[in-house]
């Protein structure tokens, strides 16, 4: 492992993604940072920080995923033991970003439950969030704090273009994800379409008709999150009706709840790509499922953060 040099920076993880949190100290070259979370007999969290980190930046890594609102206490009461202990700065790496799609009020006496967890980590006393393609990019709005939000596009277009696709077009599952379907398009050289669909109730999906030439190409689905899989499914087998010859699927945050694994093994998708901001359970590595690391992105953008400069450069 190469040794960084600075040991005023210290990375700690918690419970929810130590595999991908022991690739990023390994890829910025610190040990990582000790400490302990237990449990007392009634199920409270406790947390022993085992070394001192006076002065220090720290680095929390911990995604929000299920179960989230352990993950979440968790995080709160680490940020508060690192303010208690004199750390200098404390940066909340947030690899996936819980209750994202909580963040407007779609109905009458709806909760804003993004904005609550934001209001959580300032008043525990976080000095900054670096995390990773957020659902909404309004949500770095509800922070008073930094948010550096790095993007999982260039990781997931790096893949692609090594299995050298032929008459690519890149597909959007939804109006709000052509932005992102049209950076992976970008990358890939690519046009796009967008799938037009109706959602009747959170988890259902009804797809309604295609915008964009697909028919004879190889479709690319891109989301940040698939949760049940529903929408992703539509969408393929929508594809291959309307005449595409492959259809792979991508996304960042690979939630894969319920039926999920069910539904893309008994789908038209061949391939779907995920990275690791949330840990897959054995059950969920099928054949069809290839997962890549976000590690190199997330030490590069915490080595930078930690020396005071662009975390935007790593994307140009």
């Amino acid at each position: 492992m190469p040794k960084y040099g600075d040991s005023s920076l210290k990375v700690f993880t918690l419970n929810a993604n130590p595999e991908l949190a022991h690739q990023i100290v390994e890829h910025i070259g610190v040990p990582m940072g000790k400490s302990s979370v237990t449990r007392f007999s009634d199920g409270e969290v406790q947390i022993n920080i085992e070394e001192s980190i006076r002065g220090d930046d720290v680095f929390l890594i911990q995604s929000t995923s299920a179960p989230a609102n352990e993950h979440i206490m968790e995080l709160l009461i680490m940020i508060d033991a690192c303010k208690r202990a004199s750390a200098k700065s404390i940066n909340v790496v947030l690899p996936y970003y819980g209750y994202a799609r909580q963040d407007r009020k779609a109905r009458s006496r709806e909760p804003i439950t993004a904005k609550l967890v934001a209001n959580l980590l300032e008043t525990a006393g976080a000095s900054r969030v670096l995390t990773l393609d957020l659902h909404a990019t309004q949500i770095q709005g509800f922070f008073d704090i930094p948010v550096d939000q790095l993007m999982g596009v260039p990781i997931l277009s790096d893949y692609f273009k090594e299995k050298n696709l032929d008459d690519v077009v890149v597909v959007s599952p939804d109006h709000g994800g052509v932005i992102r379907a049209r950076k992976l398009a970008d990358r890939l050289k690519a046009p796009i379409a967008i799938i037009d669909k109706r959602r009747p109730k959170p988890n259902v999906a009804e797809v309604m008709n295609i915008v964009g030439h697909i028919e004879g190409k190889t479709a690319i689905i891109i989301d940040d999150i698939i949760d049940t899989a529903g929408t992703i499914t539509l969408a393929a087998n929508a594809l291959v009706e309307h005449g595409a010859k492959a259809v792979y699927a991508c996304c960042t945050h690979p939630v894969l709840s319920g039926p999920a694994i069910e539904r893309i093994q008994n789908s038209k998708i061949c391939e779907l790509v995920v990275t690791n901001t949330i840990p897959l359970g054995e059950e969920k590595k099928i054949e069809k499922v290839t997962e890549l690391s976000v590690a190199p992105l997330m030490a590069e953008a915490i080595i930078r953060v930690h020396e005071n400069t662009s975390v935007s450069t790593l994307f140009d």
